[in-house]
């Protein structure tokens, strides 16, 4: 077993898992749910060799705060007991989660720009692989707004820090902003010539 494969065999994932379940039946405009987004973003961090264990148990449960709080088993004191990463794990997902001031949600452009700008080491790649998994799931999704929207924000509040974060990352997220622009260049042309028809 390489070292890699030695030190995820010493990280128990499955209370966390368990904890993700909660977002099952929750959609996602991408498609998909989100306990399939939480393990695509954990399973993009692997992929780029990232085994820091507070790290992936976050991944997973990474929008559960914003998705299922008051569920059963969703709050502070059931992450903290999980296990003893708990506190860092519950530390890590309240910083990439959108706050609440007032009833009114943190604005997304200040939400990306507080973690790219000052979040933690840990939170900038947890929202990169986040960013991934969302460009990915952009590809299936036929709301060229929707899309122009993310596209948009990605270029303004996380490209232009992300490089510093991780320059593979950075190259990847370039590449799908590049990809999803050319279908959405290539969904207008065809629609054009469709009304010309």
């Amino acid at each position: 077993m390489d070292d890699i494969g030695q030190a995820l065999s010493q990280i128990v994932m499955a209370p966390y898992i368990s904890k993700a379940m909660a977002l099952i039946g929750k959609s996602r405009k991408a498609g998909s749910n989100m306990f399939r987004h939480q393990l695509d973003t954990m399973a993009i961090l692997l992929d780029y060799k990232i085994i820091d264990p507070i790290l992936l148990k976050a991944a997973v449960i990474h929008d559960l705060f914003e998705e299922c709080l008051g569920m059963p088993g969703v709050s502070r004191e059931e992450i903290l007991a999980v296990d003893a990463d708990g506190p860092a794990v519950y530390d890590l997902v309240m910083e990439v989660t959108l706050r609440e001031s007032n009833g009114k949600r943190e604005p997304k452009s200040e939400f990306l720009k507080r973690i790219m700008e000052t979040g933690s080491p840990r939170a900038k790649l947890l929202k990169l692989a986040d960013r991934i998994s969302n460009l990915i799931a952009l590809g299936f999704v036929h709301d060229d707004d929707f899309v122009r929207e993310v596209l948009a924000e990605t270029r303004e509040f996380i490209l232009p820090y992300a490089e510093k974060v991780n320059h593979n990352m950075y190259r990847e997220i370039c590449d799908l902003v590049a990809d999803r622009e050319y279908k959405l260049m290539m969904r207008a042309e065809a629609h054009r010539e469709a009304k010309s028809a």
